[in-house]
């Protein structure tokens, strides 16, 4: 039913993935040997193939995600010049191109709306990726796509290196009296008799000492040491830059990010860039009032020039202040077991699904694998890889390894996904114990896998997150973080460790008020590194035009410059090693999807099962097979508002 997560042959990736190449190089030949081509005899074992290829590679990348080594990155210098090839070759293949432009012209009247999408779309790709162009321009392309994939690689890998090289180490407990007693405890070794603290840029112990870390000097060194990591990374943007307009300009469009709007739902450069300042002028002044609240308190330290340094130090005083918010005191309440427990729960009251944990093969001893059940049948798998490790690469994500569909002999093929994390690990005699904001962020994981789990679509290329728009994918998650903020959802889960006692009405108050703490602020931030990422991409900019671009963006709208030695452009995966290149706007461009539907639920209740329902069948089961702006009319019945999402974070009334 399900296949197995199996690396153990990870030595011979190249040997077996040359090997799967070419029997499917030898597949299409067959297929576009094929006289009278129809959507099943072409177009479905076609995608079919593409499935099964990507069946054998994900495992390969996420391995060198979640358990990096010299030889996963051996694997990934070995296996990706070979993808990119044949990546290139496939979309650059004029057979393909004509046999897909036919089959969509002679039967387009016989066919349903979802395999209509599928043919739009593979006609729209081809295209971009370079079908129609002369030979010359099409083996630059292959040279382009194959250079930039090893530059992103090479980026990733650059700054889990230097991420990895930095310790701190603190002797003096006056420096560390104001941590949490469990990040603390992670922190704390022994050494010459003497009890010593280590803190690192992996992200919980870097945030415990940039947020509740005494010493200022010490914080400095820590916030410099991760906003100066692998300067090595501005060579390779430059060259990314260079070589993505040079594709573009090859393929027709002005520069990166017009190429970028072809697949998305935003219609063109305009709208995304005015998109954006109405979001920064609205939230602007009340950004401005929030960082005064903060400068204030730190006043009274005697600080009167308040630096980037600062602000998550004074912010978590301030927080405490007003609502009274200490993570350590929540912690013990947010046990990891105990959150997906109680999380599994919420979606089984709203979604009808089931979780049932499974002994299946992972990659780790921590990983935790359940089998989802839809309406009592058996529907999917989900891992899910929770703790840091230091041969993790840093942050959150969701990974699909298989989708849903029919295959060509009516076999329904079931869908598979990772949600990997970098929460407290847990250690002898000490459970992982997550502040609340990882508990949003495991909602957030979950918003996207459900997204991909839950589809009924039946043609792999539109079914759960693919053939979903960039700037859209992002809708599920967010829509799903909101209800983590909800008493009565909070109350399924949210019992202390120890003594089983639910978290009172009180406290789970101070959380949905503070909530917005901080809100424009927060807001000002994305746009600002929104903004950054789709000017960027504009037209070329190199070396310390970069730099200057992103400090223009900042005298324009940001609350706050941070010291002349950060390099944020240096360790800006998302748009350098992800797939967010003039796209990071879709976090903002989806939330407001995401608030606009959840505003739907504030009007009833969280629990109201008729509208979750609905959700579920127009949002979640739906997958890629419709454009997201009218599957949310399907689902709301109007359009979405940017004043939705403002009202929820508190920045309008």
């Amino acid at each position: 039913m399900f296949q197995d997560f199996n690396i153990d042959k990870l030595e011979q990736s190249k040997e077996l993935l040359e090997k799967k190449l070419n029997e499917s190089r030898e597949a299409i030949d067959a297929l576009l040997s094929i006289k009278n081509k129809t959507y099943d005899n072409f177009l479905k074992p076609y995608q079919e193939l593409a499935e099964k290829l990507n069946e054998f590679l994900t495992p390969l990348f996420h391995i060198d995600s979640v358990k990096n080594s010299k030889l996963t990155q051996k694997v990934q210098e070995e296996i990706i010049p070979l993808i990119s090839i044949y990546e290139t070759e496939l979309s650059q293949n004029e057979n393909i191109y004509r046999s897909i432009k036919d089959i969509h012209s002679n039967y387009k009247s016989s066919l349903n709306d979802i395999q209509i999408k599928v043919l739009e779309n593979e006609i729209r790709d081809f295209k971009l990726g370079g079908c129609g162009l002369e030979e010359n321009e099409k083996n630059r392309l292959k040279e382009i796509n194959l250079r930039l994939s090893t530059l992103s690689n090479k980026f990733s890998q650059n700054l889990l290196d230097a991420t990895n090289e930095f310790e701190m180490i603190v002797e003096d407990f006056e420096d560390v009296k104001e941590i949490p007693k469990s990040d603390l405890e992670l922190a704390m070794f022994e050494e010459e008799r003497k009890t010593k603290y280590k803190f690192t840029l992996q992200m919980p112990s870097y945030l415990a000492y940039i947020t509740y870390g005494s010493n200022r000097s010490l914080r400095e060194n820590i916030y410099k040491a991760y906003t100066t990591r692998a300067p090595e990374n501005q060579k390779i943007i430059d060259e990314i830059l260079e070589l993505k307009l040079e594709r573009s300009q090859i393929l027709g469009f002005k520069n990166y990010a017009q190429y970028s709007l072809a697949t998305k739902m935003a219609n063109s450069e305009e709208e995304v860039i005015n998109f954006l300042y109405e979001l920064a002028h609205k939230a602007k002044e009340k950004a401005f009032i929030e960082l005064d609240e903060v400068a204030q308190l730190a006043k009274d330290d005697g600080i009167t020039q308040l630096q980037s340094y600062d602000v998550s130090y004074y912010s978590e005083k301030l927080k405490k202040a007003k609502y009274d918010i200490d993570q350590e005191y929540y912690r013990p309440y947010f046990e990891q077991d105990s959150v997906l427990n109680g999380f599994f729960d919420f979606l089984n009251k709203v979604f009808d699904i089931k979780f049932k944990q499974t002994n299946a093969k992972a990659w780790d001893e921590k990983v935790k694998v359940y089998d989802i059940y839809d309406d009592n049948t058996l529907s999917a798998r989900i891992y899910i890889d929770l703790e840091s490790r230091k041969d993790k690469r840093g942050g959150a994500w969701m990974n699909n390894w298989h989708t849903h569909y029919v295959n060509q002999h009516n076999q329904k093929q079931l869908p598979t996904a990772y949600i990997v994390c970098n929460f407290p690990p847990s250690k002898e005699g000490t459970p992982s114990l997550l502040r609340h904001d990882d508990v949003v962020t495991l909602f957030h994981e979950m918003g996207h896998a459900l997204h991909h789990l839950l589809s009924k679509v039946e043609e792999p290329f539109v079914s759960g997150i693919s053939g979903v728009a960039w700037d859209t994918v992002e809708f599920p998650s967010q829509f799903l973080e909101y209800f983590s903020y909800d008493k009565d959802v909070l109350k399924l889960f949210a019992k202390h460790y120890e003594t089983k006692e639910v978290l009172s009405d009180e406290a789970i108050e101070r959380i949905i008020k503070a909530r917005n703490f901080q809100s424009s602020l927060a807001l000002i931030r994305q746009v600002e590194f929104a903004l950054f990422d789709f000017k960027l991409y504009q037209k070329l900019y190199k070396g310390d035009e970069v730099q200057a671009l992103l400090d223009s963006i900042r005298d324009e709208i940001a609350a706050l410059k941070p010291p002349a030695y950060n390099k944020f452009q240096h360790g800006f995966s998302h748009i350098f090693s992800g797939g967010y290149s003039a796209g990071y706007y879709s976090y903002k461009w989806a939330e407001v999807l995401s608030a606009d539907a959840y505003y739907e639920f504030l009007n009833t209740n969280v629990f109201n099962k008729e509208l979750a329902l609905r959700y579920k069948k127009f949002i979640l089961q739906m997958g890629g097979s419709k454009d997201m702006n009218e599957l949310f009319y399907e689902f709301a019945h109007k359009e979405p508002s940017v004043d939705a999402l403002l009202k929820i974070d508190d920045i309008i009334s």
